[in-house]
């Protein structure tokens, strides 16, 4: 019943797509650069009376269609904001093509505010696709709902994945250097009502560090007119516990300054619940079940705080000033698991309790400093910039294990505690020039950066306040640092029917780490060089052909480099590795587009030693130790299918369909370094609706559709998993304030049962988070709501790394 319900929503959410045509209106919108307007609104009106006859709106290259018009004569009225209305007369008696409509900018100010909502939309660009959301039913959440409804995005257990690579999030061009964990966190408390675009781009080009996986971009609003705006945002989550989310954001522009600051407090209280298993084996015979329940609970109260600054010297001159940080104190995380033990026959011997109290307090703060010139010769600028990063965080821990016999009664007890300290600091230049050369647009640049951590990690027995784990190398002293040189050149030109760019970046890399308790010291010094292709034909008016190709280099995480030990529990614990290598990458995509709507691509990444978190059981002394390790192999291929359109002038559908293989190939140290490779074919499917619920527009709802079949995750194979989402969001108060309501993962079916088998490895869990949950959400905007907020144009690697 189960498999029969989740193909019954798919045939449901497709069978819309389906749609007959007698006369048809046609054209195309554009603006004063003749560049496409996209989601402009279309409207039909009778000539005699006006009366309204069909409305629709345009597709993300400006284009739009009428379906099922009568023969008459007619008045086509095309609006969009920011632009003069335009009203054209039609006389209809066959299929009608309008020429193409240009739309003027309106230059009046707006003393009131005006709140449009309008529908997503996906635009492809030669290295990227823009999922534009700005004033959608999608803004009213925070920033991790729209990254995790991104066309081709997906939300494994927490990490962003496109092509099941992990992601790198920017902000305006500027990195955001969290770990995953981290990053959810600090993007749950980021309202999504500034955000314009997210832009896909899976193969980075020259510009962008050659560290980078494919990128997520999130692209804020730009502020144009001279004035005041501001906002006030509430939310309240309930899941299994509640959560608050409160914020305040303001604009300020003059004629040389434009100003922007950003603060949300989130206090939240998470649960999550795992079920996980060992079969301990001896010659590929089960001796001992281990089963554990294990629940975790958190507690936390998170501050964002986010500042850009824009002063405009003269018409070639400008300084851009930006700030963000993340304060998360006093974190506080309660894990309770209890592990039973069971012998060959499924006899209960024993069990044992484990209660980890840890508290994390966490700083996190960023600034940017970038000057722009603009010289005489058209489109020719310098850019330099100036970035800095300091992270530090603390980490303590308590642990109690308790051992019981089979009546339950307890047999003995072992408890320790343990200080974790880590800092960070990061600091980069970079310097950019871009200029045209006759028809050949050309970018050069540098940049440098230099990182060091820092980390300390102390063992204590709580019985004797002792370092008794000093000899087992657990206490320890951790040392690293990092500098990395490059300099990156493109150059691309646009024909009539060819669009060429092409670009090469070379890196330098050094690094030494140190730890004091291995007595281990690790150099590293290369220099790799890092080619990028895109090649665009348009073959004819209805379909294109595209072609890119990137190399890569994947360096591991500063966490993943730290040698230190975690304790879940006595038998089970996280390890960085010091000596862990870089990764090269090369990926190949062919991309097939029709009518600017469908899309096909074919894709090849080969991702060398990728670096993967790997799970081994230790038969003999029965722990579970997870490590950081180089992959052999790893390579995935696949077939992606992207399309999104307007059904009705009140529905539009998007649908992504994926289809793909992966393989990874490890060495499996504990079954005698064997090597073993872990692969599968999956697929899939994302469904968005975007629906208009009133006349007005001011009532817009969504329902969003996944289904994975399955994955991989280092060692681990994932089944499938299912997600449908649905939210409203209604504005009042002649459009001065907004309320929404979004239900998350209604059939609590987004969690997964991952598993381990192979050789002497027979291990897995189930893990559930709290993905399904109620947020009502309420919004209030007052001032001048005609401006927009300021972006940002740099990137930094090095932060993402944290």
């Amino acid at each position: 019943m189960q498999f029969f319900f989740k193909y019954l929503l798919i045939l449901l959410t497709f069978s819309p797509f389906i749609t007959f045509a007698q006369y048809e209106i046609s054209g195309k919108i554009v603006d004063n650069a003749n560049k496409p307007i996209s989601y402009s609104n279309i409207s039909l009106h009778t000539k005699i009376d006006s009366t309204f006859v069909k409305g629709t709106i345009t597709e993300e290259n400006g284009s739009f269609l009428m379906e099922e018009i009568e023969e008459g004569e007619y008045h086509l009225k095309v609006s969009f904001v920011g632009y003069q209305t335009k009203i054209i007369p039609v006389k209809v008696d066959n299929d009608k093509q309008i020429d193409t409509i240009q739309l003027k900018e309106e230059t009046a100010q707006l003393s009131d505010i005006k709140i449009y909502s309008k529908k997503p939309r996906i635009i492809k660009e030669v290295d990227r696709i823009i999922f534009d959301v700005e004033n959608t039913s999608l803004s009213s959440g925070n920033s991790w709902d729209i990254l995790s409804k991104t066309p081709g995005v997906i939300n494994i257990n927490g990490d962003l994945k496109i092509r099941n690579t992990s992601a790198t999030v920017y902000i305006n061009d500027k990195k955001v250097y969290l770990t995953s964990s981290e990053l959810k966190q600090f993007l749950d408390g980021l309202s999504a009502e500034n955000i314009k675009q997210i832009e896909v781009i899976r193969n980075p080009p020259a510009k962008y560090d050659a560290g980078n996986g494919p990128i997520l971009n999130i692209v804020t609003t730009k502020n144009h007119t001279p004035g005041y705006k501001a906002s006030l945002n509430g939310n309240y989550t309930q899941a299994i516990f509640p959560k608050y989310n409160l914020g305040t954001s303001h604009f300020y522009k003059n004629e040389k300054l434009n100003l922007f600051a950003n603060y949300n407090f989130t206090k939240a209280k998470h649960f999550k619940e795992d079920e996980s298993y060992i079969n301990f084996l001896n010659n590929k015979e089960v001796f001992q079940y281990w089963d554990t329940d294990f629940n975790k609970t958190t507690q936390e109260q998170q501050h964002n705080i986010n500042l850009v600054l824009d002063y405009q010297f003269d018409e070639k001159n400008k300084i851009s000033l930006n700030g963000t940080s993340l304060l998360t104190p006093k974190k506080d995380l309660d894990n309770n698991g209890r592990t039973r033990i069971f012998d060959n026959n499924r006899v209960l011997d024993s069990s044992f309790t484990t209660n980890s109290q840890l508290q994390n307090d966490l700083f996190n703060a960023a600034v940017d400093l970038t000057f722009s010139h603009n010289f005489e010769k058209e489109n020719t600028q310098l850019s330099l910039n100036a970035h800095a990063t300091y992270f530090e965080q603390n980490n303590d821990q308590q642990l109690l294990t308790q051992y019981f016999n089979n009546e339950n009664l307890l047999l003995t007890e072992n408890s320790f505690s343990s200080e974790g300290y880590q800092k960070i600091n990061i600091y980069a230049g970079q310097a950019d020039f871009e200029t045209v050369f006759d028809t050949y647009k050309f970018l050069a640049g540098a940049k440098f950066a230099f990182i060091n951590s820092t980390s300390s990690l102390f063992f204590y027995d709580v019985r004797t306040s002792s370092e008794t784990f000093q000899g087992n190398h657990l206490t320890d002293k951790f040392t690293y640092n990092e500098a990395i040189s490059a300099v990156y050149t493109s150059v691309s030109k646009d024909w009539s029917k060819w669009k060429a760019k092409a670009g090469l970046r070379v890196e330098n890399t050094y690094r030494e780490g140190n730890s004091v308790a291995l007595n281990q010291e690790t150099n590293r010094n290369y220099t790799n060089f890092f080619p990028s292709l895109f090649i665009s034909y348009q073959a004819a008016e209805n379909y294109s052909f595209s072609f890119d190709y990137g190399r890569k280099i994947a360096r591991p995480s500063y966490t993943s480099l730290n040698p230190f030990r975690y304790y879940i529990n006595e038998n089970s614990y996280q390890a960085g590795n010091p000596n862990l290598n870089a990764a090269l990458s090369n990926s190949f995509n062919l991309n097939y587009t029709y009518k600017d709507a469908y899309s096909f691509d074919f894709y090849f990444r080969d991702n060398g030693e990728n670096v993967a978190q790997l799970v081994f059981q230790n038969n003999e002394n029965q722990f579970l130790r997870s490590v950081q390790a180089n992959m052999l192999e790893s390579k995935s291929y696949g077939i992606d299918f992207l399309h999104g359109r307007s059904l009705k002038n009140w529905w539009y559908a998007q649908v992504v369909f994926s289809g793909f293989h992966e393989e990874e190939t490890f060495v499996a140290l504990e079954s005698n370094n064997a090597e073993v490779t872990n692969d599968i074919n999956g697929f899939y499917l994302s469904l968005y609706n975007g629906l208009t619920l009133s006349k007005d527009g001011t009532f817009t709802g969504d329902v969003t559709f996944l289904y994975i079949s399955s994955l991989l995750q280092g060692s681990y194979q994932l089944d499938d998993m299912l997600n449908l989402s649905l939210g409203v969001r209604k504005t009042i108060w002649d459009n001065r304030a907004e309320l929404s309501l979004h239900l998350a993962d209604a059939f609590n079916s987004y969690a997964t049962q991952l598993n381990s088998t192979y050789l002497n490895q027979d291990n897995g869990f189930f893990a559930q988070p709290e993905n399904r949950y109620i947020r009502l959400g309420f919004k209030y905007y007052f001032g001048n709501f005609r401006l927009k907020d300021n972006q940002r144009t740099i990137n930094n690697q090095e932060r993402e790394r944290l």
